[in-house]
């Protein structure tokens, strides 16, 4: 079987990733791959001071196209969660790499694992808790293991010789590695997370919610106050919904998977942003940073600043500085008048203290969102909410 082959194949799995999970089809693009024969399915190897994807090509031709996905998310997860280089902090490397795999293949639909996929199903008897995170589930299989009660513990654990599936057999060769070359490998992680966020977010596609914490500590940014990706499903739709548009793009060997493909959104909202004299400081800090969570839902962010006027307004950037303009005093009906004159935006949905007259023409889909630190103003038309 020729290696080309097995490259179409992975390109089309890198495609459909990018339009159904956007940042794991990047992610997966943006990662060395080899081919190996030694290897039983696949796994993450080093590769210099950086990581690379090793895979069994005849095993991974072998699966459908869901478990070749499926399979791809599952070493990507394992990447994103720093599995390779975590091996020291766990006595029994057959139950941490166990452990592993429970916790990652919770976020993969379970239509696309690969047959003997090891979940929370697969140890049932034990009643583990979900998305309680590797330590936790090493922990209650170590006791589960000293106590011998689990029949499917002790099963798959007398698989893990030889060429078992389970077996993680690339992790071990970080082993050789220096402890200066393991932080740069961990370093090289976080870097190429941190830039397929940037891109992600640049296709206005949205950051995965179990990579949501991860992200946010690399990039700087405070967890957000508010469930902003499931109350905007609820507020006006799922900001899923988008089309694909094909360019025409001369081939590049790093981007062949998916060459010309452009992702727009549907969904353009409209946020006013209250810059009167009477918002602190703090105030619009926690502004700010709401507007950077709401942006990773994937929607199209206008923001609008406002006091007395319009001072300025512009489609969000996370990256850009953002310059206060206003500080006077408050009026809501410019930013109301903006919405309804342009005609073109999904919702609007306005961060305020709330220290206004309610304005005239409002649309029923508008969203008043008050800082944490005043009264929600309840004489405000639509619908009212406050940050935690």
């Amino acid at each position: 079987m020729s290696n080309q082959i097995v490259q179409d194949k992975l390109a089309r799995a890198s495609k459909t990733l990018i339009l159904e999970e956007p940042f794991y089809g990047l992610f997966l693009i943006g990662l060395n791959k080899v081919f190996r024969k030694d290897l039983p399915t696949a796994g993450v190897s080093p590769k210099g001071i950086g990581i690379q994807l090793a895979i069994n090509a005849e095993f991974f031709m072998n699966l459908s196209d869901k478990h070749q996905i499926g399979l791809l998310k599952h070493e990507l997860l394992h990447v994103s969660f720093g599995h390779m280089v975590m091996k020291d902090r766990f006595e029994n490397f057959k139950l941490f790499n166990i452990a592993a795999d429970i916790e990652i293949n919770q976020y993969i639909n379970q239509e696309y694992l690969p047959e003997g996929g090891l979940t929370l199903e697969t140890f049932a008897d034990l009643k583990l808790p979900t998305k309680a995170g590797t330590k936790v589930y090493y922990d209650l299989l170590e006791e589960a293991c000293e106590d011998g009660n689990c029949e499917a513990l002790n099963n798959v654990l007398s698989q893990m010789d030889g060429d078992s599936p389970y077996d993680h057999k690339t992790w071990k060769e970080f082993e050789d590695l220096s402890e200066a070359d393991k932080k740069l490998v961990k370093k090289q992680i976080e870097h190429q997370l941190k830039q397929t966020a940037e891109q992600t977010e640049k296709r206005r596609g949205t950051i995965p919610g179990e990579l949501a914490e991860i992200i946010d500590r690399l990039t700087n940014i405070e967890p957000p106050s508010f469930d902003w990706k499931g109350y905007l499903k609820r507020f006006i739709g799922n900001s899923s919904i988008s089309y694909t548009k094909k360019l025409r793009r001369k081939y590049n060997k790093r981007y062949a998977a998916n060459p010309g493909i452009k992702i727009k959104f549907k969904n353009h909202i409209l946020v006013g942003v209250d810059t009167s004299g009477s918002v602190s400081n703090n105030e619009l800090k926690e502004f700010m940073n709401e507007l950077v969570h709401m942006h990773k839902t994937g929607h199209k962010i206008t923001v609008a600043q406002c006091d007395t006027q319009i001072n300025s307004i512009e489609d969000f950037n996370p990256k850009k500085d953002w310059e206060v303009k206003g500080r006077g005093g408050t009026e809501f009906q410019p930013v109301i008048d903006h919405y309804n004159e342009v005609g073109k935006y999904t919702a609007l949905i306005y961060l305020t203290d709330g220290e206004c007259y309610p304005p005239e023409d409002c649309p029923k889909n508008a969203l008043w969102v008050h800082s944490t630190q005043c009264q929600i103003n309840e004489d405000l038309p639509g619908q009212r909410i406050q940050l935690n």
